[in-house]
């Protein structure tokens, strides 16, 4: 059996924040005399709270890992339906539920994070059949500390330094870590990373089309805004822009800053017409938007479906061009690049180098 060093060694050794959790759960099944664990996540779309159950795994063998980007929303638990759970994300505290006597089954929970500036909630639900000692819960002390800071080492190496939002660096590391591998499992080649997590045997995650999209914003007429109001204004329009498309994608659609006034998000989605109403709220919340000293600023964007063919900078190329003919035709627009072509209103020429990708 792993010892404690060996599983906090497998914790630091990860480049991927997406293992993180399963990782922990690995390492509290393996070191504690406990029945299950739960990873979960509080994701939220248009002010919607819900909980996203990441990793679960039974001490008998079985689990399962989801992966954020592919999940239902709709059919995800309510926040408050898990009163014991709100609790403890909300207080940053541990919360012990036992309900046959004092000395009997129980479940744990504690903040899966817990500094109040980090906007990221969760918690480990750990089910036990008696109460755990003070020595275990030093034990779990100490992975999640490890687990906290590894967690925000990633964070800071992914994110952009003025928006906080994803930087091109980690579009290229999801992009062939996971999608472009889902993708080529549905044509029967690989397996993404997430979906082999789990050891033989174990449950596999629910199967869906992998639908995945890819959009870049660009917001209209920046060099003109940074000629006239300066610098440090326009880094505050970026910061807002930011922060609209925080309130307007879903928690897990992915969410990237290329540097200048370039955006992208990165989604699964069952069609076209889901992407477009998604881009098309992004554009109207950014044109209702009264930004302090500039008042009205617009923005455009284009998306396209990626295949698994594709690299990242194919995929953003087609976005960009998409985005190009919007800011050709009025600004303010969404364009499908696949619409785009059906319409024979662009040709299909691939034309590398034309995307400011750095």
């Amino acid at each position: 059996m792993p010892t404690l060093i060996e599983h906090l060694v497998k914790l630091t050794d990860h480049r991927d924040r997406d293992l993180l959790e399963l990782t922990l759960s690995r390492a509290l099944i393996g070191l504690l005399p406990i029945e299950r664990v739960v990873m979960a996540r509080v994701v939220s779309e248009e002010g919607i709270k819900r909980w996203l159950d990441i990793a679960s795994l039974d001490a008998r063998g079985g689990g399962k890992v989801v992966d954020p980007l592919r999940v239902d929303f709709h059919a995800l638990r309510p926040l408050e339906y898990d009163r014991d759970r709100m609790h403890c994300v909300q207080d940053r505290t541990t919360v012990e539920v036992a309900w046959a006597g004092e000395d009997g089954p129980r479940i744990t929970y504690l903040p899966l994070f817990n500094d109040a500036r980090n906007d990221d909630e969760g918690v480990v639900e750990v089910h036990s059949g008696s109460p755990l000692t003070h020595e275990q819960f030093l034990t779990i002390d100490a992975l999640l500390h490890v687990f906290r800071n590894m967690y925000m080492l990633l964070a800071y190496s992914d994110r952009d330094a003025l928006t906080g939002l994803l930087n091109r660096k980690s579009l290229d590391d999801t992009f062939y870590s996971a999608v472009l591998e889902e993708l080529e499992d549905g044509r029967g080649s690989r397996t993404s990373a997430l979906s082999t997590a789990m050891e033989p045997g174990q449950e596999r995650r629910h199967r869906v089309p992998p639908n995945y999209w890819l959009g870049t914003v660009s917001v209209d007429n920046f060099d003109v805004l940074g000629n006239k109001n300066g610098h440090l204004i326009a880094e505050e329009v970026l910061l807002l822009v930011a922060r609209i498309m925080n309130n307007t994608f879903r928690t897990y659609d992915r969410i990237y800053r290329f540097g200048g006034e370039q955006f992208a998000v990165l989604m699964h989605c069952p069609d076209e017409a889901l992407v477009l109403a998604a881009f098309e709220r992004f554009r109207g919340n950014m044109e209702k938007f009264n930004f302090p000293q500039v008042g009205r600023i617009t923005a455009s964007a284009g998306f396209t479906r990626i295949s698994a063919d594709d690299s990242p900078s194919t995929a953003l190329e087609r976005a960009e061009r998409a985005v190009e003919y919007a800011q050709h035709h009025g600004h303010n627009k969404v364009f499908s690049h696949a619409e785009l072509l059906r319409q024979s209103l662009i040709d299909g020429e691939t034309q590398t180098g034309a995307v400011d990708l750095f």
